[in-house]
């Protein structure tokens, strides 16, 4: 049997997260590439005649094309889900990726789709950190990726764990809304993490928070842009009351957005 699959021009995930040969993904990419795997998972589980589980989630099981759309790869290790309305899980041998596992997978050999839920709240953890998911050149606390996030988001020590070439040019909101999928989705106990089509549709609110914070920025440098030509006008045309009256409906909108 021969397969045949789409090429790939831009490599794996991986490639564009800690290899540095390529140049750092920016925040709105990663987000957008993560949508696009979760879509992907998403319709395995739900979208085929039966739900497939993946079994091996991970960074370097994410292609991506020319136009950076992932897609994903590697089905070696899949399995049928239960077609049997009163089973909730497949028992089967544990297999995996270390780093990526399932751990109530590991501990009870029940299989579900929950289980590709929690190997993806791993990548998205990677996408933040720009990091393998297993690293033993590191202290001891940091060398499993997803224990050491979930320890500093308790800790509210989340800007240690930020790839340092995205540090800074994340809003708060969309970074909030990010690490709560991931976090939930690398919950302990499968029933209480999400479905994929969840995770889809909190994604695309954490895209859409970004987007959002980008288009108040426009206006606000529109606004300082449109302050400034009336500085530089002929004395008596601007006051400098009306100047301070830019300034400080500039401030309000971004205060209070909502109330425009």
């Amino acid at each position: 049997m021969i397969l045949v699959y789409d090429y790939m021009a831009r490599g794996t995930l991986a490639d564009h997260l800690y290899n540095n040969e390529n140049p750092p993904l920016s925040w709105e990419q990663r987000l957008q590439i993560c949508i696009g795997a979760a879509r992907g998972l998403s319709y395995l589980h739900t979208g085929a005649k039966g739900t497939i589980i993946h079994r091996d989630v991970k960074g370097t099981n994410i292609l991506l094309d020319e136009k950076w759309a992932a897609k994903v790869s590697d089905f070696g290790l899949s399995k049928m889900g239960t077609t049997n309305t009163s089973k909730t899980h497949i028992s089967t041998m544990v297999k995996g990726s270390f780093g990526y596992l399932d751990p109530e997978y590991y501990r009870r050999q029940r299989l579900t789709e929950k289980s590709d839920v929690y190997s993806f709240g791993v990548v998205l953890c990677e996408v933040l950190c720009a990091r393998p998911a297993v690293m033993h050149t590191v202290e001891l606390k940091q060398m499993n990726l997803a224990e050491w996030a979930r320890n500093c988001h308790r800790d509210g020590e989340l800007d240690q764990i930020i790839d340092p070439s995205i540090r800074g040019k994340i809003e708060i909101q969309c970074l909030n809304q990010f690490v709560e999928i991931a976090m939930s989705c690398m919950n302990d106990s499968g029933i209480e993490r999400p479905s994929m089509n969840d995770v889809v549709k909190a994604l695309e609110l954490a895209l859409q928070l970004h987007r959002n914070c980008i288009e108040r920025n426009k206006e606000v440098v529109s606004v300082n842009d449109s302050a400034a030509e009336i500085r530089s006008a002929e004395p008596g045309c601007a006051t400098d009351e009306s100047i301070q009256c830019i300034s400080e409906t500039i401030f309000s909108e971004i205060n209070d957005p909502n109330g425009r």
